[in-house]
Order: C-alpha cells, then sequence, then structure tokens
C-alpha cells in the first residue's frame, strides 16, 4: 500500500486507504466541545452561588467577632461601649465623654470611635435596632437581630443578640425570599 504517487512522491489516498486513516469527525468535536461548554457554564454558576454565600458568612462571623469584643472590652474597661449600626457598615464606640470615665450615654460625635467596619455594598444588613449599647458589665440594654438582606446560600446569615448572650444563625426563610428579621426567623446554630 503506497501513499504516494511514482512520480511526484506527494500524498495520495485512494479507496481502501481512506478507510484506515483514523481520527475525530467534526459532529464529535462540535459534541465534547459543546459539553465542555454546558459543564462550564455549570460550575461558573455554583461557583457565584457558592462565593456570596462565602461572602455573607464571613461578614457575619466578623461582626459577630467585633460585638464579642467590644462586650468583653466594656468589661475590662468598666465602661460602657456602644455599636452604631447601618446597612453598609458599623462603628464601634467607647464611651469616654465626658473624660475620663464617660457618662453612659452614646454620643458618636463626641465618644471615642475604637472600630468602624465597612461591609460589602452588595451584601447589606438589616436589624431591629441601630444602636447596640454593652454596660461595665456587657450587659446589652435590649435585644436586637441583625440578618443579611441578600440573596446568598449561607450557614450563618443573622445575629441574634439578647441581654447576656450574642449567637449566630441562620434565617429560616431569607430576607430575600419574603422572612422577617426577627428572632422567630434566626435560628441559633
Amino acid at each position: 500500500m503506497s501513499f504516494f504517487r511514482k512520480t511526484g512522491q506527494t500524498p495520495c489516498l485512494t479507496g481502501n486507504d481512506m478507510i484506515n486513516i483514523k481520527g475525530f469527525t467534526l459532529i464529535e468535536l462540535l459534541t465534547v466541545i459543546s459539553t465542555i461548554g454546558v459543564l462550564v457554564s455549570v460550575l461558573v454558576f455554583s461557583f457565584q452561588r457558592w462565593n456570596s454565600g462565602y461572602i455573607v458568612e464571613s461578614q457575619i462571623k466578623e461582626m459577630h467577632m467585633d460585638l464579642m469584643n467590644t462586650r468583653i472590652r466594656a468589661m475590662q474597661r468598666n465602661r460602657m461601649h456602644f455599636v452604631d449600626l447601618s446597612a453598609t457598615q458599623y462603628a464601634l464606640y467607647e464611651d469616654t465623654d465626658p473624660a475620663p470615665d464617660g457618662d453612659g450615654i452614646p454620643a458618636p460625635a463626641a465618644d471615642t470611635l475604637v472600630s468602624q467596619q465597612a461591609l460589602n455594598t452588595r451584601y447589606p444588613v438589616i436589624f431591629t435596632n441601630a444602636q447596640v449599647e454593652f454596660n461595665n458589665s456587657g450587659i446589652s440594654n435590649a435585644n436586637n437581630i441583625i440578618c443579611s438582606s441578600a440573596i446568598a446560600d449561607a450557614d450563618y446569615d443573622c445575629i441574634e443578640i439578647s441581654a447576656t448572650r450574642i449567637n449566630m444563625g441562620q434565617l429560616t426563610t431569607p430576607v430575600s425570599d419574603g422572612g422577617t428579621c426577627d428572632a422567630a426567623n434566626c435560628i441559633e446554630k
């Protein structure tokens, strides 16, 4: 079986020689490429969903840690501390006005700013009270619930603050699906 013509030494395939050539047809190649495309698109959407849940959960965990540290700081320094909440940030204050021990009244303009944290604007939070106060014993002045209003599948997406406890939890019905930001909807995990 010769693939070369006798005269110019260039390849020449004839009847039976064509059957023995192995390779991919265009249809097989298009099938593989389209299958890979479908798998990639499914993975991208799955990754975006996982990533949004991760961001919400990390925001809630960081906020929980800051609230716990503020409560401990209030007990250590034996003076009131408070947290001002907004949808896209929160600020931690120490009551120092009037000096040296403060007056037990939160005044963000006059008291010492301990820390301020910006939240991801794509994943805002909502809350029942805009201010959380901790007295010098670390006791909170009122119950408060902080919830993520983002569309995300996170294990932790709410914080419940009672007089003596700060717990993370998961909303049974997300706020984005019509759920409320209250203690009945935030289940401790």
